[in-house]
């Protein structure tokens, strides 16, 4: 930030572990898909000597040689690291999916991180900041991490980096635009035959030079006459908002008087402001050209990340308990003191099996340490806490990751990142720590899965890995979540959104040997009665040797929801003998749970035995229990069967502006809008209940009508009749109970 390099570049694709926590900065990159980050990663680990030429590493792999679903997608679906060494610290630099779908690898990254780059495109849509780019900034701002802003693809963009600067301000400054500012000025070049102009380099503001890349080697020199004007006005500026951030109360008094503050003064306010979270800077970026060693921008980024972003010593730690919840101290960033660490991404290598990516936040982390593993889990539905899984494990190696690569590391300490292979049976979220004395991290939070897609193994050689194969697919991605519906029979896994859905098949497949076909998601529905209906069962076979003899005669009414069913005696006389009572109710309830009309189970009805008749050796506790299942078929066939749709309370938040739209489109669904609640920011909250079969795919249709600004929670309510209209239709389509789907 002083507009001076010093390199101290790491051989080419390694780094050498951490020696102290404050020789450490992490990093995440924060932006939507297209943005640049991991082209800007790569730009900075060609300056920092990572790479020995553009995209490169000695053997060949690039930092983006992820997996073979991001080569064929040419987008990223999960987090990766990519760390570097500059000015004798580790720069851990962690690039984040830009895509919706996989916030949560985005989550991930800003639990890993203790400061958070925002990417923004010039040549992306005119506010180009989406909605989860704002969303993550948010989170940030809540619990104080430090920001500051990237703006890239300027040399083939119409928009400008001053309309830029004020977009990111508009966007990001809240109610103090003046904490985004610019550090430099971008310099351009000669305007090509396609009308964009190439960078050629940067203006510093504070230290009124000019870093002139176009000879392939960063050089200073003075501004020229004509830039003069410009750059006095955004000078004034960046040190009036600096100096509004400083500690020194009288630095504002003096600057108003004239005085011509000192710039070393500045830069010390500008990094405090910066640490703490207060002051957002405004860089930009552009690739190395072609046999260059820097990119444009790339060595001031370098700076700020080294001299302006704060260690892993200054960074809050997470809250932490026993593994029976009971609170605990903090944990301290201490190289010496007791290890507290975290799974914060799983993932698996067709060579070496699971990796997990562990971030240290105690202690250090060595091979070969003996360990406890705890973990949070879930239940079978994915919602309810069960007790956490456990287990004592020996550390393997670890390694540093640098695309394809694995660089060995004989230790990770506190505030540092590294990868452990085979680490047992270890989930994304899971707590590494002593094994005499336990503790547990709080979970980070990750958006609920709310899109379902129903499986089925494509062979019978697919049956036997499925279950496997799911397992250890969501114990990667927090945000899948497995259910096995004892309604339906079918095997549900929900995701966040349909690219998500995707990834998550082609990993079945692509690392788990496992095809599985897709099928339409079906809704648990019911029937019941919709009036009073008596029937008969009669059940008299004689084919040689002992008989079947029995009848029963019943009356069926329907009871308020929720009654379940309710079976009533009302035999006099001892017409049924009292052991086959028993009989006529087990058939009765065998058959209401297969269904009566489209193959639904049957509730909130009331059956009442009336009379029947028995014969001394034929009738049977099964004879009788056919004659109940023949009875309650009778009566439904003269009576007519209701089907009844589960239906959410739906929970919708959009910005003020979608509000119209969100409602028209509930109420296009059957919904009943039942309540709106104006919220922080612009937003309101909107309530309503809504069939269970209309929402299968609202986390996409909601996307797309809001542009990406909207989310919604949902939650089971109860069961309603289905209008006759569609009931009718589903029991022709096969009683799916996913019209449409």
């Amino acid at each position: 930030m002083g507009d001076k390099a010093h390199a101290h570049p790491g051989a080419a694709g390694g780094v050498p572990a951490a020696g102290h926590p404050s020789a450490v900065r992490n990093v995440v990159l924060v932006g939507p898909s297209g943005s640049g980050k991991t082209t800007l990663v790569e730009a900075l680990a060609l300056t920092a000597g990572a790479l020995n030429r553009a995209g490169r590493v000695e053997d060949g792999a690039t930092v983006s040689d992820y997996d073979e679903i991001e080569q064929r997608r040419r987008r990223s679906v999960q987090l990766s690291l990519v760390p570097v060494a500059w000015d004798g610290c580790k720069i851990n630099l962690l690039d984040t999916p830009g895509y919706a779908d996989f916030v949560g690898e985005l989550r991930a990254g800003l639990r890993a991180a203790d400061a958070a780059l925002f990417v923004v495109s010039a040549a992306q849509e005119a506010q180009s900041v989406a909605a989860t780019t704002r969303a993550a900034w948010e989170e940030c701002a809540l619990v104080g991490m430090p920001r500051a802003i990237v703006v890239t693809h300027l040399d083939t963009a119409r928009t400008s980096f001053d309309d830029m600067t004020r977009i990111c301000a508009e966007n990001f400054g809240g109610d103090d635009p003046d904490a985004v500012l610019p550090l430099y000025l971008p310099v351009p070049g000669p305007e090509g035959a396609d009308g964009h102009a190439p960078l050629t380099g940067l203006t510093g503001l504070l230290s009124r030079r000019i870093l002139d890349y176009s000879s392939g080697e960063r050089a200073e020199l003075p501004p020229a006459p004509d830039q003069e004007e410009p750059l006095r006005a955004a000078r004034d500026r960046l040190i009036e908002g600096i100096i509004a951030e400083s500690e020194d109360e009288s630095l504002m008094d003096r600057y108003l008087d004239g005085e011509d503050i000192d710039v070393a003064t500045l830069i010390a306010d500008l990094e405090r402001a910066v640490a703490r979270g207060s002051f957002h800077p405004v860089l930009t970026a552009a690739p190395a050209a072609e046999g260059a060693r820097q990119g444009i921008g790339t060595v001031e980024l370098l700076e700020l990340i080294t001299r302006g972003f704060p260690t892993p010593l200054e960074r809050t730690p997470p809250v932490v308990t026993t593994p029976s919840g009971k609170p605990r101290p903090a944990p301290v960033c201490d190289p010496d003191g007791p290890l507290v660490a975290e799974v914060v991404k799983t993932s698996s290598d067709p060579y070496v099996g699971r990796v997990s990516l562990v971030r240290v936040f105690s202690g250090t982390l060595r091979p070969d340490d003996s360990v406890h593993l705890c973990g949070h889990g879930l239940d079978a539905t994915g919602h309810a806490p069960r007790p956490c899984h456990e287990a004592e494990l020996r550390v393997g190696a670890l390694t540093s990751p640098f695309g394809r690569r694995q660089n060995a590391l004989d230790r990770c300490v506190a505030g540092d990142l590294a990868c452990v292979a085979r680490l047992g049976e270890a989930e994304t979220g899971d707590t590494l720590s002593p094994s005499d004395d336990p503790v547990l991290i709080e979970p980070w939070s990750t958006p609920d899965p709310l899109l379902p897609l129903a499986v089925r193994a494509h062979g019978k050689a697919d049956e036997d890995k499925l279950s496997q194969g799911l397992a250890r697919l969501v114990a990667e991605d927090p945000t899948l979540r497995l259910e096995q519906n004892p309604d339906t029979g079918q095997v549900v896994l929900w995701c966040l959104g349909e690219a998500h859905q995707e990834v998550a098949l082609e990993r079945l497949r692509s690392r788990y040997g496992v095809q599985v076909d897709a099928e339409p998601h079906r809704v648990p529905l019911r029937e019941t009665f919709a009036g009073r209906a008596a029937g008969r069962g009669r059940h008299v076979k004689q084919s040689g040797g002992h008989g079947q003899f029995a009848i029963c005669e019943i009356e069926v009414e329907p009871l308020p929801p929720g009654s379940g069913i309710e079976f009533v005696d009302k035999v006099v006389g001892g017409a049924v003998p009292r052991q086959f009572i028993p009989s006529v109710e087990k058939g009765v309830r065998a058959q209401a749970a297969k269904g009566l009309s489209a193959g639904h189970p049957l509730v909130d009805v009331r059956v009442t035995l009336l009379d029947g008749k028995a014969h001394s050796v034929d009738s049977s506790d099964a004879a009788f229990q056919t004659a109940g299942a023949l009875a309650l078929r009778e009566a439904a066939a003269e009576s007519r069967i209701r089907l009844l749709e589960p239906v959410c309370e739906v929970s919708v938040l959009v910005p003020d502006d979608y509000v119209g739209p969100v409602m028209s489109d509930l109420s296009g669904r059957r919904g009943r809008v039942v309540g709106t609640e104006q919220g922080a920011g612009g937003r309101t909250l909107v309530r309503a209940e809504v069939p269970e079969i209309e929402v299968g795919r609202y986390a996409v249709d909601l996307r797309s009508l809001s542009h990406g600004t909207g989310r919604f929670d949902r939650v089971y309510a109860r069961h309603e009749p289905m209008p006759p209209q569609i009931a009718d239709r589903v029991r022709a389509e096969g009683a799916d109970g996913s019209p449409g789907a």
